[in-house]
């Protein structure tokens, strides 16, 4: 690979050349198209796999054909207005209902860290280092991922290098890049030390149990305690978050990787932040990816059959 390609191979992310490519090898193999193709071509193609395949995934093939077309030269079939108007009629014939992470609720975060806690002390007075290994890390890795409502794969690119934790003041992460972070200008995100729940006391109580000075924040604990030198695979979050609510006493089913960042977005909605405030915490470009996780207030009053208080009762 020569100079030029390395570089024009890093402006592409490797998750987007495997998806690229297998949407052109389901273009070509699977369905027998030919390339170049023409927007008559792209339509008879969106029509064989309407109701087989979701709305997303159908553009997501139509933008790895687009940047084929364009990259060899040839004009982009996929704008056509046949293909427009094929993708207008293939949402009024099968409306997709926008689904949205179930938010992890501030009691069940507390309820899950105050377990953790507990554990770690026991392991603590029994000497059991490996275990309270484990429990430091989940600790972190929640109340991080809450506080700081980070994707999944913004706490597996985690850096202890680019972190600064000061105790009693507050943590700062860089990321190289994030999904917002088109260009890889690079951001740094900020939060407090906070009274209880504490997201900068955990990473600190984290990475000094662990013995870790660089690499990786976040990484895999084997069944028998050993720290792996890798950081965790964005892939493995949820089955873990999942994991340390069962084992909390939390029923976690219906909780994903996203859940930490919608219950903060909520919680924060729910305490007075504005949507601007808590566009530029999180890291929103988009006003209606922000509008997307967090849930419209709903309070009717003393009109209300029951009280939220009743309602969220464990």
């Amino acid at each position: 690979m020569d100079k030029a390609e390395r570089y024009l191979t890093a402006g592409t992310r490797e998750n987007t050349r495997k998806s690229y490519r297998a949407a052109i090898e389901h273009f070509e193999v699977t369905w027998g198209g030919f390339l170049p193709a023409t927007g008559e071509g792209i339509v008879r193609y969106l029509a064989e796999y309407a109701d087989s395949l979701a709305l997303s995934t159908l553009r997501q093939r139509l933008a790895a054909l687009a940047q084929w077309h364009l990259s060899q030269g040839f004009p982009d079939p996929t704008k056509t207005p046949h293909v427009r108007q094929m993708l207008k009629g293939i949402r009024v014939v099968h409306p997709v209902k926008q689904k949205q992470a179930t938010p992890l609720q501030l009691r069940h975060l507390e309820k899950a860290v105050n377990w953790l806690d507990s554990k770690a002390r026991a392991a603590i007075e029994s000497g059991d280092y490996l275990a309270l290994m484990r429990y430091r890390r989940d600790s972190a890795l929640l109340l991080i991922g809450f506080w700081r409502g980070f994707r999944s794969d913004e706490l597996a690119r985690l850096q202890v290098e680019d972190t600064r934790a000061e105790a009693g003041t507050g943590i700062t992460f860089y990321l190289p890049y994030t999904k917002a972070d088109r260009d890889h200008q690079g951001s740094t995100f900020n939060t407090p030390a906070l009274k209880k729940l504490c997201p900068v006391e955990a990473y600190i109580n984290w990475i000094t149990v662990a013995g870790i000075a660089n690499g990786p924040v976040f990484r895999k604990l084997d069944r028998w305690g050993n720290l792996s030198e890798k950081g965790l695979k964005s892939t493995s979050f949820i089955p873990l978050l999942r994991r340390i609510l069962e084992d909390a006493g939390i029923p976690a089913q219906a909780y994903s990787s996203h859940s930490m960042r919608r219950g903060f977005a909520t919680w924060a909605s729910a305490n007075g932040w504005d949507i601007k405030g808590l566009m530029s915490y999180v890291g929103w470009k988009d006003m209606k990816s922000a509008l997307r996780y967090v849930d419209a207030s709903t309070s009717f009053g003393g009109l209300a059959a029951s009280s939220p208080r009743e309602i969220d009762r464990d």
